[in-house]
């Protein structure tokens, strides 16, 4: 394997020939062989982003010449939407700034675009100094990892639900829709507690699970807002040292035209350093709609239970064999999907509310995990949803047969009698019927309580939903 040598303020240190990597990210490498949990892609196109916006700032100011801030952009472009495994290696699991993945960012850049100047970076005692670019001095100019990381973090917040969570939300709420208003005339038991309850359609059932969706997606909107504050130009501490006074506002009308999403200046950069409370808000609302998706992928697989031995109201598409034993049998495995999903998102939001916790001082120092939990979050979500969607709620029918038997031998029909004969008569009507076994109306007309031209009149399920 051939090697070479790159240099860093401890000194030099070998790197695999054909990587645009550097020393500190080699000695990260070296450092943190911790798991298998790698900065994810989302991270690092935020940072390529935010460093391709930087450098056309800091040339607006002057202070980056153009020769080498085209080339910064130019590296930028290059590896935005590709293969960034190969050249961005990190672990998860290192400095809590996230110091060695902004560095990680800036040797790379600074690699490509050194080699777009003249050719090759891997010797650089043969490099024209004018074009040699730096990761420090140049791609890093006018930004510390302190300030970078929690942009690079806002930034794919933003993006994510923007371009993955939002659409995949809008997929599946309008699948519910649909099927509410295909639903709409079916008349049903509704449950309490796991017990009869009073009629509903089926329709209005599924009108709620839609409704939690649009909800959610409401949220998810207001907390993302939060996330569209930008820490760049608080530099190290927050005071901005070594970047031009409105750097920040620069930098963000610059990812607001690359990316279509508004983007600003944190106005207070000290509590944008060391505080993490958007991306919690975010998480929490990621969290409420994992719960809303734990309920509903548990009421479509209860719905579906059977087919002979349970509700079997509702018919699931069968996308595969559900045994390896039990032949014939097929399992509701988009639903079960969903619901392990959410319970990875409720753990994640732990984990980002624990970590967010820990700013001391100017600076949090869990940034990575709290950055690798919530993307998670966002990728899972939106995955699971368009899946559920696509490959279950889509092709849901309705088992009218058994929808309409389970609704007249409800004993909670009887609630509709209750203004006529009173609370404490209809109970004993329901009691009556359940244990002889017998109808409401038989129950009712044994207990003299009222006509059978009454009891019609009333018990009507069509005008109780």
């Amino acid at each position: 394997m051939k090697m070479r040598l790159e240099h860093d303020s401890i000194g030099d240190i070998e790197v695999v020939d054909d990587k645009y990597w550097g020393a500190q990210t080699q000695r990260s490498l070296m450092n943190f062989p911790i798991g298998t949990e790698k900065m994810p892609k989302e991270i690092i196109n935020a940072f390529l982003l935010l460093k391709k916006a930087c450098a056309i700032a800091n040339m607006s100011y002057g202070k980056l010449d153009e020769l080498r801030g085209n080339a910064i952009t130019t590296a930028c472009n290059d590896f935005l939407g590709g293969d960034l495994v190969e050249h961005f290696p990190l672990a998860v699991w290192q400095t809590g700034s996230g110091t060695q993945s902004n560095m990680n960012t800036n040797e790379v850049l600074a690699n490509r675009a050194t080699e777009i100047l003249n050719g090759s970076f891997r010797n650089k005692a043969q490099i024209i100094k004018n074009r040699l670019v730096h990761p420090n001095d140049h791609v890093n100019m006018s930004q510390s990892s302190n300030d970078t990381f929690p942009s690079a973090l806002h930034i794919m917040c933003v993006l994510e639900i923007s371009s993955q969570l939002l659409p995949a939300l809008a997929k599946l709420q309008g699948a519910l829709e649909r099927k509410a208003a295909e639903f709409k005339d079916l008349i049903k038991s509704g449950r309490t507690h796991l017990q009869d309850a009073t009629p509903i359609t089926l329709g209005q059932e599924f009108s709620g699970y839609a409704s939690m969706l649009e909800h959610a997606k409401q949220q998810i909107i207001v907390a993302t807002e939060f996330c569209s504050e930008l820490a760049i130009g608080g530099t190290a501490v927050g005071t901005g040292i070594n970047a031009p006074k409105d750097f920040g506002e620069r930098v963000c009308a610059e990812l607001t035209a690359m990316t279509e999403c508004t983007f600003k200046s944190a106005p207070n950069k000290f509590h944008s350093l060391t505080s993490k409370d958007a991306v919690v808000f975010l998480s929490g609302a990621l969290k409420a709609l994992a719960a809303n998706l734990m309920k509903i992928a548990n009421d479509i697989r209860w719905l579906a239970s059977g087919p002979r031995c349970g509700l079997g109201e509702i018919n699931l598409p069968a996308n595969e064999p559900g045994s390896s034993i039990m032949p014939g049998k097929v399992n509701p495995t988009q639903c079960e999907s969903v619901t392990m999903v959410a319970v990875q998102v409720m753990g994640n939001d732990c984990t980002v509310g624990f970590a967010a916790s820990q700013g001391n001082f100017e600076l949090n120092v869990f940034m990575p995990v709290i950055a690798y939990n919530i993307t998670q979050s966002i990728r899972l979500l939106s995955d699971s949803i368009v899946s559920f969607s696509t490959r279950c709620v889509e092709g849901i029918t309705a088992n009218e047969k058994k929808l309409q038997a389970y609704m007249e031998q409800s004993l909670m029909l009887v609630t509709a009698l209750s203004p006529l004969v009173g609370y404490e008569n209809a109970a004993k009507v329901a009691k009556k019927a359940f244990a002889e076994g017998i109808s409401l109306k038989e129950a009712t007309l044994d207990l003299h309580l009222c006509s059978p031209e009454e009891f019609e009149k009333y018990v009507v399920p069509a005008n109780m939903i």
